[in-house]
């Protein structure tokens, strides 16, 4: 995403089906090549683990001045 990814917003290199569309490509960013998911962070469903990403995305986000 040109800006970076607002917390809460879907990345739009995801597939229907939560694949990623740059997995194995040069242009897929390094967080998300060096990104280990784990059962805190996933839970047991796609739900639980966007609602979970979303918290976190949010909590770590930088301060607006």
């Amino acid at each position: 995403m040109p800006h970076g990814k607002p917390a809460g917003v879907r990345c739009i290199q995801l597939t229907d089906d939560n694949r990623c569309k740059l997995f194995g490509k040069p242009e897929r960013p390094a967080v998300c090549g060096t990104l280990r998911p784990h059962e805190e962070m996933c839970g047991s469903s796609n739900e639980e683990a966007f609602a979970r990403l979303t918290a976190w995305e949010e909590a770590t986000q930088p301060q607006k001045v």
